[in-house]
Formats: structure tokens, sequence, C-alpha cells
């Protein structure tokens, strides 16, 4: 097989993961045979047997990954060129495009290295976990993104997966690993044999594909909610993000966001959510009561006697020392500070609760290595950000009501960690309450992406999920994941609407992501196995002294 026919397979490949991937309706489990003609390709470049095969190999893939992975996340441009020239938000866009296919193609190639010294079955086992433990690494580090986790491509069809509530979406990437390497092992034992044996793998990939579906659609249609029910308001203001600071006095901000909520609300209403920073005014915490913009929250509530409301807002911490590693000093008094983005609940009382964003957007919000990487503050400036960003929190919250419902509150882009959301759950959260911005993306796939992701918290946890968004897609999602009211995209609106209340903890909720920390344990054994069996092949193969 030529170079340039392996090359047209892995670009096969990414075409067919893409057309998998949300929001396109209705091709996810496309997934579970996309990666096949890039495993082709690899095979062949094995039997090649040609120089730098191990480059080949890595190039191939790599192909493969960069542009599923562009293709599917070209939103985040958008989001960079509004701030920046098109070259620099070019070049600055390169490293969401490039890193989580960077990882993904780490795991090909080092599978590549342990069939070549071990076993088909192992370098396969290999495979499974290198590529989990990289999905499991960029959630965890400082450069975290994990939006491009496989199991993240059935959102747009949850219906097939509910038993994320015992896996999480590491249980869905194990299932679409597995499915295409059985369906690979089905397509060479088809073109190897004739009758039976061509086909017996084929109906062990069938079986792969169909138990898994059939299990989760009978949870499907057999899941019932116990009946809880709470009133709830999401508003969606539809201000434009780039005129909330200084364009738009933040009165007539807080105007839209009470008309609105008024405008839907009845009487037995106990919550009512904001978006992300729909408070655009920076405030101090201990302070918080003496200003205006609480005062109109508090003069708004007291309305509603059992109403709690749950709103972005940008705060702030003084210190008089560098108390955390993100305070920033102020040179002019000599104090030191912290600003957050943060959601607040406010209530008929003098009862104020903070939550710090903690799952921040690298460079933008937060220095990734903020002492190693200093050097790159200038270009990180012009985003919005610095070396030491927004501050943050080390665990995630709940806010309680007076009556004791408990609230995540889960602020824009941390509603991709299903790990986090579940910490609060687990910490009494009894309905999920996303607030975020997402108009900085324009209307592109990435609202709906964004949307649809949370539809996996939802069936993950057994909990509702209202989202406010500034610009939209504001929604309700139930606890089987199913979005029962939505918004549009940049219209003014309120969406009201009884949500069920849970209390029962899922496996999933109590025991979090055991699929990625043991795939992550036995793929970091394996890579250690390489270099060993390495050096016993090569030790093997040297001419004994006479």
């Amino acid at each position: 097989m030529t170079q340039k026919q392996t090359y047209l397979l892995a670009v096969l490949s990414a075409f067919l993961m893409w057309l998998a991937w949300p929001p396109i309706p209705f091709t996810a489990p496309l997934l579970l045979i996309g990666l096949v003609p890039l495993f082709i390709a690899l095979q062949a470049i094995c039997k090649d047997g040609q120089p730098e095969t191990s480059k080949r190999i890595f190039r191939t893939a790599g192909l493969t990954f960069l542009l599923w992975n562009t293709a599917s996340i070209y939103w985040v441009y958008n989001a960079i060129v509004a701030y920046n020239d098109p070259i620099t938000a070019f070049l600055v866009s390169l490293i969401p495009f490039g890193l989580g296919a960077l990882l993904m193609t780490t795991a090909f190639w080092l599978y590549f290295r342990l069939a070549q010294l071990s076993s088909r079955r192992i370098a396969y086992l290999g495979l499974i976990c290198f590529y989990i433990g990289m999905e499991y690494l960029h959630q965890s580090w400082d450069l975290a993104f994990p939006w491009m986790t496989l199991g993240n491509g059935f959102a747009s069809m949850h219906q097939l997966v509910q038993w994320y509530e015992y896996t999480g979406v590491y249980g869905g990437s194990l299932w679409i690993l597995l499915s295409n390497i059985m369906a690979f092992e089905a397509f060479k034992a088809y073109k190897a044999y004739k009758g039976y044996p061509g086909y017996r793998l084929g109906i062990f990939w069938l079986i792969l594909i169909i138990i898994p579906m059939a299990i989760s659609l009978s949870r499907y249609f057999s899941y019932e909610e116990k009946s809880m029910p709470v009133n709830v308001v999401t508003v969606q203001p539809n201000i434009d993000p780039y005129k909330k600071l200084g364009d738009l006095p933040v009165a007539e901000q807080m105007r839209i966001l009470t008309h609105l909520s008024d405008s839907v609300a009845q009487p037995n209403t106990e919550y009512f959510l904001w978006p992300e920073t729909a408070v655009a005014q920076y405030s101090e915490e201990e302070t918080i009561r003496d200003s205006r913009e609480y005062a109109t929250m508090r003069a708004f509530i007291s309305k509603y006697k059992n109403g709690n409301l749950i709103t972005g807002i940008e705060t702030l911490n003084k210190y008089n020392d560098q108390r955390t590693i993100s305070a920033k000093k102020d040179y002019e008094s000599g104090i030191y500070y912290d600003n957050y983005n943060a959601a607040i609940q406010v209530e008929n009382s003098s009862n104020v609760q903070f939550y710090h964003k903690s799952k921040l957007v690298p460079g933008v919000e937060q220095m990734p290595f903020p002492t190693a990487l200093a050097f790159l503050a200038p270009i990180f400036s012009e985003l919005g950000g610095s070396v030491g960003g927004y501050g943050w929190q080390e665990e995630p919250g709940v806010f309680f009501s007076q009556n004791g419902v408990g609230v995540d509150p889960v602020i824009c882009y941390e509603s991709i960690w299903g790990d986090w959301v579940r910490r609060s759950v687990k910490d009494g959260a009894q309905f999920i309450g996303v607030i975020t911005n997402d108009a900085w993306w324009g209307n592109t796939s990435g609202k709906e992406q964004h949307l649809l992701y949370a539809k996996l918290r939802a069936i993950e946890n057994r909990r509702w999920v209202v989202r406010s968004a500034n610009t939209g897609i504001s929604a309700f999602i139930d606890q089987r994941g199913d979005i029962t009211k939505r918004s549009k995209w940049w219209v003014a609106t309120a969406l009201k609407a009884d949500i069920n209340l849970n209390s029962d903890i899922t496996f999933y909720t109590k025991n979090g992501d055991i699929i990625a920390v043991l795939a992550s344990f036995i793929g970091i054994v394996m890579i250690f196995i390489i270099p060993v069996q390495d050096y016993r092949r090569k030790r093997a193969l040297k001419p004994k002294q006479a």
C-alpha cells in the first residue's frame, strides 16, 4: 500500500469520526467503526517494512486526529479572533487543535511500539489503556481540555448510553475502542477466511454492539423519576458579551434580568438562574451586602417567599499578604487580591453563598504552569488573562437553600468534567445548575456541543440539569438526558419548568472515573514494559562472544 493510500485511509477515519461527533444527529454509532480505516493503514505500514516505520505510524495517526479535532472544535478560533488579529488567533488556536491530537497520536504510537514487542492481545490492551490514560491526563493537568473525550461522542444519542450512570464517559471511550478493535479484527478475518471462520468475529462484534445498546434502551424506557417537584426559572438575557463591561450600564442589565424573570415566574417559584457574569460588576465578597447590585437582587427575590437566586458574578477577595498562589498585588496600595469568575446564591435572608469557578480555561482565565510559563504572559494578556489569572477553589461546592435543597453551581466550561460535577452531587446536590456565556464562539456548533454534553451529566448522576446561557442555548434536561425545553440562539427569553429533585446516588456518583484511573495505571506499567522488552530483544539478537 502506498503512502498516499495510507494517508487517504487516515483522512477517511477523520471524516467518519467528525461525521459521528455532536451536534450532527443520529450518526454517533459511526464512532464504533470510525477508527477502522486508520487501523488498516497502520497495519499496511507495518507490513511494508520500509525505513522510518515508526515515524510513518506517528504521521499517519497524527493526520487522523489533527483533522478530526480541528474539524470538531474549529469554533475555538472564533473566540480568539475577537480580540486578536487572524494570524495570532490561528497560531493560538493550534494549541487546542493540536494538543489533544498529539496525546491521541502518542497513544497509537505507543500501541505500535508495544505490538512490536508483545502479543496482539497485550498490544490491544495497551492501546485501550494508553488512549484512555491520555484522555484522563487531558482532564487532569494544567492544559486540560477534555472536550474530545471519546465517550462524549454519544451526547447526541444519549438513549444508547444510559449505563453512563455506572461508568461515566470513560465507559463510552472503552466501548468505542473495543468496538473498533473488534471490527478491524473481523475485517481481517473476513478477508483471510471463507465461511464461518470469516464471519465469527463479525458475530462477536455485533454482540459487543447490540448488548450495551439493548441494556441502555431498556433502562431509558423503564426509568421513572421520583416525584419531588420544584419550580425553576432560567433566564437568557441575550446581552452582547462584548458590551457587558462598560457599554451597557449594570443597572440596565439587571433590569433586563429581573423583568425576564418576573415575566414567567409564579408565586411558588423556588429557583431563578441567571447566566455566567450576569452581574457585570466586580464586588468584594466581604462587603457584598453593601453593594447596589446585592440590594437589587434582594428586592427582586423578596417577591417570592421561598425564592433563591443563583447568578454569575465577578468578585474580589483582598489580603494583606499573598495568601494564595493566584493572588495578585496592587502596587499602588500594596494590597493583594484574588478576582473570581463566581456564582452567588441570594435568598430571603442575610445568608449569601459563593462558589468560585475552578476549572478555568487555560491561557484565558488561568496561565497553565504559571511559574514555568511566565514568559508567555504578554500573549495571554491579550486574551484577558494573566500569569495569575482568576482565583479558584480546590473542592466543588453545593448551594443549600433554607428549605434544605442542594444545587450544584456549575460555571460554563466546568460542565464537561463529569468527575467534578459528580463530587458536588455526592455532597448533596439534588439538581445541577449550569450558568454559561457561550456567545464567545458565535453561532457555531460549539454552543450545541456544550448543551449536549450536559445531557451526560444528567445521566451520570440522575439529576435534572437547568442551563442558563447568556445568549443561548438555555434548557431543561431531565434525569434521562432528554431536553424537555430549550431556547433559541440570540433571543432574550426566560423558561420555567417543574423539575424533580433527586437524592439517590448512582454508582458513578459514588465511585467516579474508576475506568480511567485503572486504565492510566495499567498504561503507565505498559509504557515501562516497552524499553525493558526492547532491551531484552536486542540482547537476544546480539551475537555471543566466542
